[in-house]
Protein backbone atom coordinates (compact mmCIF):
# COMPACT_ATOMS: atom_id res chain seq x y z
CA UNK A 1 0.00 0.00 0.00
CA UNK A 2 1.05 3.58 -0.52
CA UNK A 3 1.35 5.94 2.38
CA UNK A 4 -0.42 9.18 1.54
CA UNK A 5 -1.80 9.14 -2.00
CA UNK A 6 -5.03 7.53 -0.83
CA UNK A 7 -6.04 10.77 0.88
CA UNK A 8 -6.32 12.66 -2.45
CA UNK A 9 -9.34 10.72 -3.69
CA UNK A 10 -12.88 11.77 -2.65
CA UNK A 11 -14.37 9.56 0.04
CA UNK A 12 -17.72 8.81 -1.67
CA UNK A 13 -18.89 9.13 -5.29
CA UNK A 14 -21.63 11.76 -5.69
CA UNK A 15 -24.24 9.28 -6.93
CA UNK A 16 -23.59 7.00 -3.94
CA UNK A 17 -24.00 9.54 -1.11
CA UNK A 18 -27.60 8.57 -0.17
CA UNK A 19 -26.93 4.78 -0.33
CA UNK A 20 -23.78 5.39 1.74
CA UNK A 21 -25.78 7.19 4.43
CA UNK A 22 -28.30 4.32 4.56
CA UNK A 23 -25.48 1.80 4.90
CA UNK A 24 -24.09 3.84 7.77
CA UNK A 25 -27.39 3.10 9.57
CA UNK A 26 -26.72 -0.61 8.99
CA UNK A 27 -23.29 -0.30 10.60
CA UNK A 28 -24.87 1.34 13.64
CA UNK A 29 -27.61 -1.31 13.79
CA UNK A 30 -25.32 -4.32 13.91
CA UNK A 31 -23.11 -2.53 16.42
CA UNK A 32 -26.10 -2.25 18.74
CA UNK A 33 -26.98 -5.91 18.26
CA UNK A 34 -23.46 -7.16 18.92
CA UNK A 35 -22.98 -5.18 22.10
CA UNK A 36 -26.35 -5.93 23.61
CA UNK A 37 -25.15 -9.52 23.31
CA UNK A 38 -21.95 -9.05 25.34
CA UNK A 39 -23.72 -8.53 28.71
CA UNK A 40 -25.96 -11.55 28.01
CA UNK A 41 -23.08 -13.84 28.98
CA UNK A 42 -23.26 -12.55 32.55
CA UNK A 43 -27.07 -12.25 32.43
CA UNK A 44 -27.71 -15.85 31.37
CA UNK A 45 -25.09 -17.22 33.77
CA UNK A 46 -27.15 -15.69 36.60
CA UNK A 47 -30.66 -16.40 35.26
CA UNK A 48 -30.00 -20.04 34.39
CA UNK A 49 -27.29 -20.61 37.06
CA UNK A 50 -24.46 -21.66 34.73
CA UNK A 51 -20.67 -21.65 34.69
CA UNK A 52 -18.69 -19.10 32.65
CA UNK A 53 -18.05 -21.74 29.97
CA UNK A 54 -21.75 -22.59 29.61
CA UNK A 55 -22.81 -18.94 29.41
CA UNK A 56 -20.05 -18.26 26.86
CA UNK A 57 -22.14 -20.33 24.45
CA UNK A 58 -23.97 -17.04 23.85
CA UNK A 59 -20.94 -15.74 21.97
CA UNK A 60 -20.35 -19.14 20.37
CA UNK A 61 -23.88 -19.09 18.95
CA UNK A 62 -23.60 -15.46 17.85
CA UNK A 63 -20.22 -15.62 16.14
CA UNK A 64 -20.71 -19.18 14.96
CA UNK A 65 -23.63 -17.91 12.87
CA UNK A 66 -21.31 -15.36 11.31
CA UNK A 67 -19.08 -18.21 10.18
CA UNK A 68 -21.90 -20.34 8.78
CA UNK A 69 -23.69 -17.61 6.78
CA UNK A 70 -20.71 -15.80 5.21
CA UNK A 71 -20.39 -18.09 2.17
CA UNK A 72 -24.16 -17.97 1.40
CA UNK A 73 -23.82 -14.19 1.61
CA UNK A 74 -20.99 -14.27 -0.93
CA UNK A 75 -23.22 -16.32 -3.25
CA UNK A 76 -26.04 -13.76 -2.94
CA UNK A 77 -23.65 -10.89 -3.66
CA UNK A 78 -22.12 -12.66 -6.65
CA UNK A 79 -25.40 -13.89 -8.15
CA UNK A 80 -27.45 -10.76 -7.50
CA UNK A 81 -25.91 -7.63 -5.93
CA UNK A 82 -24.63 -6.14 -2.71
CA UNK A 83 -27.98 -4.38 -2.25
CA UNK A 84 -29.84 -7.71 -2.35
CA UNK A 85 -27.34 -9.06 0.17
CA UNK A 86 -27.93 -6.12 2.49
CA UNK A 87 -31.72 -6.53 2.30
CA UNK A 88 -31.49 -10.29 2.90
CA UNK A 89 -29.30 -9.75 5.95
CA UNK A 90 -31.55 -7.06 7.41
CA UNK A 91 -34.64 -9.22 6.96
CA UNK A 92 -33.10 -12.27 8.61
CA UNK A 93 -31.70 -10.20 11.49
CA UNK A 94 -35.12 -8.65 12.14
CA UNK A 95 -36.68 -12.13 12.23
CA UNK A 96 -34.10 -13.32 14.79
CA UNK A 97 -34.67 -10.25 16.98
CA UNK A 98 -38.44 -10.77 16.90
CA UNK A 99 -37.85 -14.36 18.07
CA UNK A 100 -36.76 -13.05 21.46
CA UNK A 101 -40.43 -12.61 22.33
CA UNK A 102 -41.42 -16.30 22.03
CA UNK A 103 -38.07 -17.21 23.61
CA UNK A 104 -38.92 -15.12 26.68
CA UNK A 105 -42.26 -16.93 26.93
CA UNK A 106 -40.68 -20.38 26.60
CA UNK A 107 -38.03 -19.48 29.21
CA UNK A 108 -35.43 -21.90 27.82
CA UNK A 109 -31.76 -21.14 27.19
CA UNK A 110 -31.78 -23.09 23.92
CA UNK A 111 -34.56 -20.94 22.44
CA UNK A 112 -32.56 -17.78 23.14
CA UNK A 113 -29.48 -19.32 21.53
CA UNK A 114 -31.56 -20.16 18.44
CA UNK A 115 -32.88 -16.59 18.24
CA UNK A 116 -29.35 -15.24 18.59
CA UNK A 117 -28.12 -17.60 15.86
CA UNK A 118 -30.75 -16.35 13.37
CA UNK A 119 -30.14 -12.72 14.34
CA UNK A 120 -26.38 -13.10 13.94
CA UNK A 121 -26.81 -15.05 10.70
CA UNK A 122 -28.64 -12.08 9.24
CA UNK A 123 -25.96 -9.71 10.50
CA UNK A 124 -23.32 -11.95 8.90
CA UNK A 125 -24.99 -11.58 5.50
CA UNK A 126 -25.43 -7.85 6.13
CA UNK A 127 -21.78 -7.34 7.07
CA UNK A 128 -20.44 -9.51 4.25
CA UNK A 129 -22.42 -7.34 1.84
CA UNK A 130 -22.11 -3.88 3.39
CA UNK A 131 -18.33 -3.73 3.94
CA UNK A 132 -17.25 -4.34 0.32
CA UNK A 133 -20.28 -2.33 -0.86
CA UNK A 134 -18.92 0.69 1.02
CA UNK A 135 -15.44 0.06 -0.37
CA UNK A 136 -16.92 0.14 -3.88
CA UNK A 137 -18.64 3.51 -3.43
CA UNK A 138 -15.72 5.48 -4.80
CA UNK A 139 -12.07 5.39 -5.74
CA UNK A 140 -10.04 2.52 -4.27
CA UNK A 141 -7.41 5.02 -3.13
CA UNK A 142 -9.87 6.19 -0.47
CA UNK A 143 -11.39 2.75 0.27
CA UNK A 144 -9.66 2.21 3.63
CA UNK A 145 -10.63 5.65 4.94
CA UNK A 146 -14.17 5.29 3.54
CA UNK A 147 -14.67 1.96 5.30
CA UNK A 148 -13.22 3.39 8.52
CA UNK A 149 -15.61 6.34 8.25
CA UNK A 150 -18.61 4.04 7.80
CA UNK A 151 -17.36 1.79 10.60
CA UNK A 152 -17.03 4.88 12.80
CA UNK A 153 -20.80 4.78 13.17
CA UNK A 154 -20.68 1.16 14.29
CA UNK A 155 -19.63 2.24 17.81
CA UNK A 156 -22.55 4.68 17.83
CA UNK A 157 -24.66 1.53 17.72
CA UNK A 158 -22.46 -0.24 20.25
CA UNK A 159 -23.02 2.58 22.72
CA UNK A 160 -26.76 2.36 22.16
CA UNK A 161 -26.60 -1.41 22.64
CA UNK A 162 -24.60 -1.19 25.86
CA UNK A 163 -26.84 1.63 27.12
CA UNK A 164 -29.95 -0.47 26.51
CA UNK A 165 -28.37 -3.45 28.25
CA UNK A 166 -27.20 -1.29 31.17
CA UNK A 167 -30.56 0.45 31.65
CA UNK A 168 -33.13 -2.17 30.62
CA UNK A 169 -31.49 -5.55 31.26
CA UNK A 170 -28.87 -5.45 34.02
CA UNK A 171 -30.90 -3.43 36.59
CA UNK A 172 -33.80 -5.89 36.11
CA UNK A 173 -31.75 -8.85 37.34
CA UNK A 174 -32.94 -10.14 40.70
CA UNK A 175 -30.29 -9.84 43.41
CA UNK A 176 -30.85 -13.43 44.59
CA UNK A 177 -27.68 -15.54 44.44
CA UNK A 178 -27.49 -19.02 42.89
CA UNK A 179 -27.70 -20.58 46.37
CA UNK A 180 -30.77 -18.50 47.22
CA UNK A 181 -32.40 -19.42 43.92
CA UNK A 182 -31.81 -23.12 44.53
CA UNK A 183 -33.74 -22.88 47.81
CA UNK A 184 -36.78 -21.18 46.21
CA UNK A 185 -39.97 -22.94 45.27
CA UNK A 186 -40.58 -23.69 41.58
CA UNK A 187 -43.24 -20.99 41.40
CA UNK A 188 -41.03 -18.32 43.00
CA UNK A 189 -38.09 -19.11 40.73
CA UNK A 190 -40.31 -19.12 37.64
CA UNK A 191 -41.66 -15.66 38.44
CA UNK A 192 -38.18 -14.24 38.91
CA UNK A 193 -36.82 -15.79 35.71
CA UNK A 194 -39.88 -14.65 33.74
CA UNK A 195 -39.37 -11.03 34.81
CA UNK A 196 -35.67 -11.18 33.99
CA UNK A 197 -36.21 -12.70 30.54
CA UNK A 198 -38.90 -10.12 29.74
CA UNK A 199 -36.26 -7.46 30.40
CA UNK A 200 -33.94 -9.21 27.93
CA UNK A 201 -36.69 -9.43 25.30
CA UNK A 202 -37.81 -5.77 25.18
CA UNK A 203 -34.70 -4.14 23.63
CA UNK A 204 -34.34 -6.92 21.03
CA UNK A 205 -37.92 -6.57 19.83
CA UNK A 206 -37.41 -2.81 19.66
CA UNK A 207 -34.30 -3.39 17.55
CA UNK A 208 -36.29 -5.63 15.21
CA UNK A 209 -38.62 -2.73 14.47
CA UNK A 210 -35.66 -0.48 13.68
CA UNK A 211 -34.22 -3.10 11.30
CA UNK A 212 -37.53 -3.29 9.44
CA UNK A 213 -37.50 0.51 9.05
CA UNK A 214 -33.95 0.46 7.60
CA UNK A 215 -34.95 -2.41 5.27
CA UNK A 216 -37.81 -0.35 3.85
CA UNK A 217 -35.61 2.74 3.38
CA UNK A 218 -32.95 0.80 1.45
CA UNK A 219 -35.48 -1.21 -0.58
CA UNK A 220 -37.19 1.92 -1.90
CA UNK A 221 -34.01 3.89 -2.60
CA UNK A 222 -32.69 3.69 -6.16
CA UNK A 223 -29.05 2.68 -6.14
CA UNK A 224 -26.63 3.08 -9.08
CA UNK A 225 -25.45 -0.38 -10.12
CA UNK A 226 -21.71 0.09 -10.47
CA UNK A 227 -21.38 -3.66 -11.07
CA UNK A 228 -23.26 -3.38 -14.35
CA UNK A 229 -21.15 -0.42 -15.40
CA UNK A 230 -18.05 -2.53 -15.13
CA UNK A 231 -19.76 -5.58 -16.64
CA UNK A 232 -18.70 -7.89 -13.85
CA UNK A 233 -19.69 -11.49 -14.45
CA UNK A 234 -22.36 -12.88 -12.14
CA UNK A 235 -21.52 -16.49 -12.93
CA UNK A 236 -21.09 -18.23 -9.59
CA UNK A 237 -17.94 -20.37 -9.55
CA UNK A 238 -15.90 -19.86 -6.42
CA UNK A 239 -13.22 -22.50 -7.09
CA UNK A 240 -10.86 -20.30 -9.17
CA UNK A 241 -11.35 -17.37 -6.79
CA UNK A 242 -10.73 -19.60 -3.77
CA UNK A 243 -7.48 -20.86 -5.29
CA UNK A 244 -6.30 -17.33 -6.02
CA UNK A 245 -7.18 -16.16 -2.52
CA UNK A 246 -5.53 -19.14 -0.86
CA UNK A 247 -2.30 -18.44 -2.76
CA UNK A 248 -2.43 -14.77 -1.76
CA UNK A 249 -0.28 -14.62 1.38
CA UNK A 250 -1.33 -11.07 2.18
CA UNK A 251 -5.02 -11.97 2.14
CA UNK A 252 -4.52 -15.28 3.96
CA UNK A 253 -2.58 -13.63 6.77
CA UNK A 254 -5.31 -10.94 6.88
CA UNK A 255 -7.97 -13.56 7.59
CA UNK A 256 -5.83 -14.96 10.43
CA UNK A 257 -5.28 -11.48 11.85
CA UNK A 258 -9.01 -10.75 11.68
CA UNK A 259 -9.75 -14.01 13.51
CA UNK A 260 -7.54 -12.97 16.42
CA UNK A 261 -8.67 -9.32 16.32
CA UNK A 262 -12.34 -10.28 16.70
CA UNK A 263 -11.35 -12.83 19.33
CA UNK A 264 -9.53 -10.15 21.32
CA UNK A 265 -12.37 -7.65 20.99
CA UNK A 266 -14.98 -10.19 22.07
CA UNK A 267 -12.87 -11.36 25.01
CA UNK A 268 -12.19 -7.83 26.22
CA UNK A 269 -15.82 -6.73 26.17
CA UNK A 270 -17.53 -10.00 27.09
CA UNK A 271 -15.73 -10.27 30.41
CA UNK A 272 -15.52 -6.56 31.23
CA UNK A 273 -18.36 -6.83 33.76
CA UNK A 274 -16.74 -9.82 35.49
CA UNK A 275 -13.34 -8.09 35.62
CA UNK A 276 -14.82 -4.93 37.15
CA UNK A 277 -16.81 -6.92 39.70
CA UNK A 278 -13.70 -8.84 40.75
CA UNK A 279 -11.32 -5.87 40.72
CA UNK A 280 -13.60 -3.40 42.52
CA UNK A 281 -15.77 -5.86 44.48
CA UNK A 282 -18.92 -4.33 42.98
CA UNK A 283 -22.09 -5.44 41.15
CA UNK A 284 -23.26 -5.98 37.56
CA UNK A 285 -24.63 -2.45 37.19
CA UNK A 286 -21.24 -0.88 37.95
CA UNK A 287 -19.63 -3.31 35.53
CA UNK A 288 -22.16 -2.28 32.89
CA UNK A 289 -21.25 1.37 33.48
CA UNK A 290 -17.57 0.65 32.82
CA UNK A 291 -18.55 -1.22 29.67
CA UNK A 292 -20.44 1.90 28.60
CA UNK A 293 -17.30 3.99 29.17
CA UNK A 294 -15.40 1.52 26.98
CA UNK A 295 -17.93 1.92 24.18
CA UNK A 296 -17.76 5.71 24.36
CA UNK A 297 -13.97 5.50 24.18
CA UNK A 298 -14.29 3.18 21.19
CA UNK A 299 -16.68 5.61 19.48
CA UNK A 300 -14.53 8.72 19.91
CA UNK A 301 -11.34 6.86 19.00
CA UNK A 302 -12.82 5.51 15.75
CA UNK A 303 -13.28 9.06 14.44
CA UNK A 304 -9.85 10.10 15.72
CA UNK A 305 -8.19 7.13 14.00
CA UNK A 306 -10.00 7.87 10.74
CA UNK A 307 -8.62 11.42 10.90
CA UNK A 308 -5.10 10.19 11.68
CA UNK A 309 -5.16 7.98 8.60
CA UNK A 310 -5.01 11.16 6.56
CA UNK A 311 -1.44 11.56 7.83
CA UNK A 312 -0.23 8.13 8.94
CA UNK A 313 -0.25 4.87 7.03
CA UNK A 314 -3.06 2.64 8.39
CA UNK A 315 -0.72 -0.33 8.94
CA UNK A 316 1.54 1.79 11.17
CA UNK A 317 -1.43 2.78 13.33
CA UNK A 318 -2.55 -0.85 13.42
CA UNK A 319 0.82 -2.07 14.68
CA UNK A 320 1.13 0.67 17.30
CA UNK A 321 -2.36 0.19 18.74
CA UNK A 322 -2.11 -3.61 18.84
CA UNK A 323 1.15 -3.48 20.77
CA UNK A 324 -0.27 -0.91 23.21
CA UNK A 325 -3.38 -3.08 23.70
CA UNK A 326 -1.19 -6.09 24.47
CA UNK A 327 0.71 -4.15 27.14
CA UNK A 328 -2.54 -2.88 28.65
CA UNK A 329 -3.80 -6.47 28.97
CA UNK A 330 -0.63 -7.50 30.78
CA UNK A 331 -1.01 -4.50 33.11
CA UNK A 332 -4.59 -5.57 33.89
CA UNK A 333 -3.35 -9.01 34.90
CA UNK A 334 -0.75 -7.50 37.25
CA UNK A 335 -3.00 -4.76 38.66
CA UNK A 336 -6.60 -5.98 39.19
CA UNK A 337 -7.75 -2.72 40.77
CA UNK A 338 -9.09 0.66 39.66
CA UNK A 339 -6.01 1.31 37.49
CA UNK A 340 -6.52 -2.06 35.81
CA UNK A 341 -10.13 -1.10 35.12
CA UNK A 342 -9.04 2.10 33.38
CA UNK A 343 -6.46 0.14 31.41
CA UNK A 344 -9.37 -2.06 30.30
CA UNK A 345 -11.27 1.02 29.11
CA UNK A 346 -8.21 2.24 27.19
CA UNK A 347 -8.00 -1.02 25.23
CA UNK A 348 -11.18 0.03 23.44
CA UNK A 349 -9.32 3.01 21.98
CA UNK A 350 -6.83 0.58 20.47
CA UNK A 351 -9.57 -1.72 19.18
CA UNK A 352 -11.35 1.12 17.38
CA UNK A 353 -9.42 0.98 14.11
CA UNK A 354 -8.51 -2.71 13.94
CA UNK A 355 -11.46 -4.43 12.25
CA UNK A 356 -12.01 -2.06 9.28
CA UNK A 357 -8.27 -1.53 8.78
CA UNK A 358 -7.46 -5.24 8.63
CA UNK A 359 -10.51 -5.73 6.41
CA UNK A 360 -9.52 -3.04 3.91
CA UNK A 361 -5.84 -3.99 3.82
CA UNK A 362 -6.65 -7.67 3.21
CA UNK A 363 -9.16 -6.94 0.41
CA UNK A 364 -6.99 -4.34 -1.30
CA UNK A 365 -6.51 -5.03 -5.01
CA UNK A 366 -8.56 -8.26 -5.13
CA UNK A 367 -10.99 -7.06 -7.83
CA UNK A 368 -14.03 -9.31 -8.25
CA UNK A 369 -12.43 -11.84 -5.86
CA UNK A 370 -13.37 -9.38 -3.11
CA UNK A 371 -16.86 -10.96 -2.98
CA UNK A 372 -15.47 -14.26 -1.74
CA UNK A 373 -12.65 -12.50 0.08
CA UNK A 374 -15.17 -10.51 2.10
CA UNK A 375 -16.87 -13.75 3.10
CA UNK A 376 -13.55 -15.14 4.34
CA UNK A 377 -12.94 -12.10 6.48
CA UNK A 378 -16.43 -12.30 7.97
CA UNK A 379 -15.95 -16.02 8.63
CA UNK A 380 -12.87 -15.00 10.60
CA UNK A 381 -15.32 -13.57 13.11
CA UNK A 382 -15.47 -17.20 14.31
CA UNK A 383 -12.62 -16.09 16.56
CA UNK A 384 -15.26 -14.36 18.65
CA UNK A 385 -16.99 -17.72 19.15
CA UNK A 386 -13.99 -19.89 19.98
CA UNK A 387 -11.48 -17.83 21.96
CA UNK A 388 -13.91 -16.43 24.61
CA UNK A 389 -14.66 -20.03 25.59
CA UNK A 390 -10.92 -20.52 26.15
CA UNK A 391 -10.83 -17.37 28.25
CA UNK A 392 -13.83 -18.64 30.22
CA UNK A 393 -11.84 -21.77 31.07
CA UNK A 394 -9.06 -19.52 32.40
CA UNK A 395 -11.64 -17.66 34.50
CA UNK A 396 -13.09 -20.84 36.00
CA UNK A 397 -9.58 -22.25 36.58
CA UNK A 398 -7.65 -19.14 37.70
CA UNK A 399 -9.23 -15.68 37.82
CA UNK A 400 -10.86 -13.08 35.59
CA UNK A 401 -7.74 -10.89 35.74
CA UNK A 402 -5.36 -13.65 34.64
CA UNK A 403 -7.69 -14.60 31.79
CA UNK A 404 -6.80 -11.35 30.00
CA UNK A 405 -3.53 -12.99 28.93
CA UNK A 406 -5.70 -14.58 26.23
CA UNK A 407 -6.53 -11.32 24.38
CA UNK A 408 -2.94 -10.19 24.99
CA UNK A 409 -1.78 -13.12 22.86
CA UNK A 410 -4.34 -12.25 20.18
CA UNK A 411 -3.01 -8.70 19.87
CA UNK A 412 0.46 -10.08 19.13
CA UNK A 413 -0.90 -11.75 15.97
CA UNK A 414 -2.55 -8.48 14.85
CA UNK A 415 0.74 -6.61 15.34
CA UNK A 416 2.52 -9.26 13.28
CA UNK A 417 0.11 -8.72 10.36
CA UNK A 418 0.63 -4.96 10.50
CA UNK A 419 4.40 -5.50 10.42
CA UNK A 420 3.96 -7.89 7.47
CA UNK A 421 2.00 -5.26 5.52
CA UNK A 422 4.60 -2.60 6.24
CA UNK A 423 7.32 -4.84 4.82
CA UNK A 424 5.27 -5.92 1.79
CA UNK A 425 5.99 -4.58 -1.67
CA UNK A 426 3.96 -1.54 -2.75
CA UNK A 427 0.64 -2.60 -4.26
CA UNK A 428 -0.84 -0.34 -6.90
CA UNK A 429 -4.36 1.04 -6.67
CA UNK A 430 -7.06 0.47 -9.25
CA UNK A 431 -9.08 3.49 -10.37
CA UNK A 432 -12.21 2.05 -8.85
CA UNK A 433 -12.90 -0.38 -6.08
CA UNK A 434 -14.01 -3.93 -6.75
CA UNK A 435 -17.72 -4.43 -7.11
Amino acid sequence: MTTHTHTKAPLVSKEMVVPFILLVLCFAAWGAAANMTDPLVKVFSKIFTMSSVQSALVQFSYYGAYFCLAIPAAYINKRFSYKVGVLTGLGMAAMGAFMFYPASQAMTYGFFLAALFILAGGLSILETSANPYVMGMGNEQSATRRLNLAQSFNPVGTNIGVFLAATLILPSLNTATSDERSSMTTSQLKNIISAELDAVMVPYVGMACVLVFIWLAIAFTKTPDFCKKKQVSKHVDFKPAFKRLFKNTHYRFGVIAQFFNVAAQTCVWTFTIQYVMEALNTNEVSGGTILQYSMITFLVSRFVMTWLMGFIRPAKLLMATSLIAMMLCIYMVQMPNISGVWALVCISACLSLMFPTIYAIALHGLGDDAKLGAAGLVMAILGGAIVPVIQAVFIDTYSVAFSYMVPAGCFIVVAAYAAFDLKAKVRTFNKTSPC
